[in-house]
């Protein structure tokens, strides 16, 4: 088989198991929502990744500054300020300002979707005062820390890292 040509300055391909058997790559991140890192850009502050969320969770209140790019593939998800409900096969564009709390209902033991996140989230409090933030950076330290807990080792997240 004849080696692709690579440009000398590019970065190394990506291939990975998307939904692993190990339960150690989903990473928790709040109670009943997990996410497994695909790719974390440095460079463009942005990342890929699925996000999985058990009947009854909830992804607190926030906002995107940039675009969010959604494709569900298990289970179905809805937002308390919408009337629509995403599910398997449906695309979400998520254009930003708005904000908004993902719910999944008691009925749904499990959703998940692939999720690609420009820039960051904004937690926002019921008076709509910004609580916290996530951007590339965070997630890659959640990631580091879980990693290392579940015994993988803290560098386990530089294979995402581009």
């Amino acid at each position: 088989m004849k080696k692709p040509l690579q440009a000398t300055q590019s970065i190394p391909e990506l291939v990975t198991e998307a939904i692993p058997d190990d339960e150690r790559l989903w990473v928790p991140q709040a109670d009943k929502i997990w996410f497994r890192p695909l790719i974390l850009n440095t460079t463009n502050g942005e990342w890929v990744n699925l996000l999985r969320i058990t009947k009854g969770g909830v992804m607190n209140r926030h906002r995107h500054p940039a675009p969010v790019y959604g494709y569900v593939l298990k289970g179905e998800w809805r937002y308390l300020e919408h009337d629509w409900i995403a599910k398997p096969g449906m695309f979400v564009f998520e254009p930003p300002g708005e904000i908004h709390t993902l719910v999944v209902d008691e009925g749904v033991e499990e959703m998940i979707t692939l999720f690609h996140v420009f820039g960051a989230l904004v937690y926002f409090d019921v008076d709509d005062n910004p609580i916290q933030h996530d951007d590339v950076h965070t997630k890659i330290e959640m990631c580091r820390s879980h990693f290392e807990q579940v015994g993988l080792g803290a560098d386990y997240v530089k294979q995402f890292i581009r």
